[in-house]
């Protein structure tokens, strides 16, 4: 039935596949190439760390590094330039992000901005820079991550929250947009995830996962055609759940919980 037919084209073949995955020097962008790699993809890695790059690249044969700023928009558009001008791109994530635990009583507005401009900024650099690539071809796929902390507002979220819920949005909008020119659209939303982002927070972080284990969930995800591919489901169904109830509950159930 075509209620429960797939959002996307499932991708489960990768071989000779190209792929260009942003934010890449470590945690999940990172895993999710290496899982890549191993399944016969062409990979292309980015992030600002170059060394990181090179070391991804010395142990991965053919996988390409390109340092790159999410936040520039010329260098964006240059690096999809490059990168377009050897062949085209079946697949692009937008793995880039920036993280620091924040309170209302304690407001950074620094920082909150600075999460706007890698978390959301940069993804609007990198649609602006491959899509009308992906348009001319016909086919294709973007998929953005996200976060659960993007489903409602969360605390020690409050500069990271904002922008993952708008990431959300937009992949909403694009899906809506783009589905019927060929291109496929997805939404990733991790819960807790160990990588150097999440290794400063002082708090308990339930249902705790390593990179490697996001990283299959993301390709379970993209095998299974879905638009929104979230995990563990232990902990993003409980806050989905979150997000049916009236406020009046929901804020009770969040104090209680986090304090």
């Amino acid at each position: 039935m075509a209620w429960f037919a797939p959002l996307n084209p499932r991708q489960s073949d990768w071989q000779g596949r190209r792929v260009w995955i942003i934010g890449a020097s470590s945690g999940i962008g990172q895993a999710t190439a290496h899982a890549l790699h191993a399944q016969g993809a062409w990979v292309c890695v980015s992030a600002r760390q170059q060394h990181a790059l090179q070391a991804f690249v010395d142990t991965h044969p053919g996988a390409q590094g390109l340092a790159l700023d999410v936040t520039d928009r010329q260098a964006m558009q240059q690096a999809a330039q490059q990168l377009l001008a050897r062949g085209r791109l079946d697949c692009v994530l937008y793995c880039a992000g920036h993280y620091q635990a924040m309170r209302g009583f304690a407001l950074n507005l620094d920082e909150c901005l600075q999460h706007l401009q890698v978390n959301y900024s940069g993804a609007l650099h990198l649609l602006d820079a491959v899509l009308p690539a992906l348009l001319a071809q016909g086919s294709g796929h973007v998929s953005l991550v996200g976060s659960v902390a993007g489903y409602r507002g969360l605390p020690n979220s409050l500069a990271y929250g904002p922008g993952k819920a708008a990431l959300i949005h937009l992949a909403e909008a694009l899906y809506l947009d783009l589905k019927d020119r060929g291109i496929g659209v997805s939404i990733i939303n991790p819960g807790f995830v160990q990588t150097p982002l999440t290794a400063g927070n002082r708090f308990h972080m339930p249902a705790l996962i390593t990179p490697a284990q996001a990283a299959q969930a993301i390709l379970s995800g993209w095998a299974a055609g879905a638009f929104e591919i979230h995990f563990p489901k232990r902990f993003t169904l409980w806050l989905k759940l979150l997000q049916l109830l009236p406020y009046r509950l929901s804020f009770a159930l969040l104090r209680r919980t986090t304090g």
